[in-house]
């Protein structure tokens, strides 16, 4: 292209085939391009994920940008544009803008968003090497987000909207896939699907068809303490205890983003699982129970304290053990949204009644704490 030097007296800088205002415009264009990318970004961590941790990332890494290209001169960025001369404006390819949904929006912009930052520091590592290796480290910066965003917020979305949360324990294949049936017909939003005693064979077999059950239901679907199991079956997550995989190790072994969810006994622990940042995390046992009898209730003093406790983390939680419909009023009123239940439906005379009823007192306690 030939030597490119500054004229000092102009302050501008002279190629023969570049001139400053072509240079200009293009700086000028993926600039534009690059904050109407990490702005879109940012709306959809904020109003879509409802994550204050991704979102506010997402905010200082257009502000750094911002600050890095504050360097070039403004005024002559719009002076230089030349958008009714464009030619370029009247290029389009077939799709290029269509959408069908927030996550196709997502994913347009933080693709568009590295383009743009390679686009300018390119050009500016032609006279500005310094400037060019601050955009640089923004363009790695923009691909950690979009990987965070995939491997934190998402699972956050699906994990959401689950109220009715059940265990389902049990190492007989059909008596594991008709509760799963019959709970998810009575309104469960996530089923857990605990195994003590399978073979590893067994287990995936199993799992698979388990979670082929909840995804014709629209139900999540969680292995517990398995990472290996999750993976190998296409679970939405798996479940961790005190003494599994730590939250990192689990993520490092997923093939797609997995809902991770982390049991914790006491402020102690949830303190160290806040660090882990998993998906949700277990409170309990908010009353005795049967499936862990020889465990210590944590009791509801627990449950209003670990709910303060997360209020600004960016997780979800569900309360767990010993619930049943004579205590679930409590449960709420320590401020409860998501409810995990055992023996109370798979138990029932009727597991899809039961869980209507839990799904039904739920979701009023939802509607009246809204209104």
């Amino acid at each position: 292209m030939g030597q490119c030097f500054f004229t000092t007296t102009e302050n501008t800088w002279y190629n023969p085939r570049m001139t400053p205002k072509a240079v200009y415009r293009i700086l000028d264009a993926n600039f534009n391009r690059a904050r109407e990318a990490l702005r879109v970004i940012e709306e959809y961590c904020r109003f879509v994920l409802d994550h204050k941790g991704l979102c506010g990332r997402t905010k200082q890494l257009r502000h750094a940008l911002c600050g890095a290209l504050s360097q070039l001169d403004n005024q002559q960025l719009l002076a230089c544009r030349d958008t009714v001369g464009d030619v370029g404006t009247d290029l389009i390819v077939d799709q290029q803008l269509t959408r069908t949904s927030l996550e196709s929006c997502l994913t347009a912009a933080a693709k568009r968003l590295p383009e743009a930052l390679r686009a300018l520091s390119e050009l500016i590592q032609t006279f500005d090497p310094a400037l060019a290796a601050q955009v640089e480290q923004i363009r790695y910066q923009a691909y950690t987000l979009e990987k965070d965003i995939a491997v934190l917020g998402l699972p956050c979305v699906k994990y959401a909207r689950v109220r009715l949360y059940v265990l389902v324990t049990s190492n007989t294949p059909e008596e594991i896939l008709r509760l799963t049936a019959q709970c998810a017909r009575g309104g469960a939003d996530c089923i857990q699907w605990r195994a003590k005693e399978s073979a590893d064979k067994q287990r995936v077999e199993i799992g698979r068809a388990f979670v082929s059950v909840c995804r014709d239901h629209g139900v999540v679907s969680i292995i517990n303490d398995r990472v290996d199991i999750a993976v190998a079956t296409g679970a939405d997550g798996v479940h961790l205890g005190s003494d599994d995989l730590p939250v990192r190790e689990a993520r490092a072994l997923q093939s797609a983003p997995l809902i991770i969810g982390k049991t914790t006994h006491n402020s102690e622990e949830l303190s160290e699982a806040c660090l882990e940042q998993p998906t949700y995390v277990a409170l309990g046992p908010a009353f005795a129970t049967s499936t862990k009898p020889g465990l210590q209730v944590a009791g509801l003093d627990y449950v209003r304290a670990g709910l303060q406790q997360i209020k600004d983390q960016d997780m979800g939680h569900v309360v767990i053990g010993g619930i049943t419909e004579a205590n679930l009023d409590q449960v709420l009123t320590a401020g409860a949204q998501t409810i995990a239940v055992c023996s109370a439906v798979t138990q029932a005379p009727d597991p899809t009644d039961a869980c209507r009823h839990f799904k039904e007192r739920l979701l009023r306690h939802v509607t009246c704490q809204l209104g």
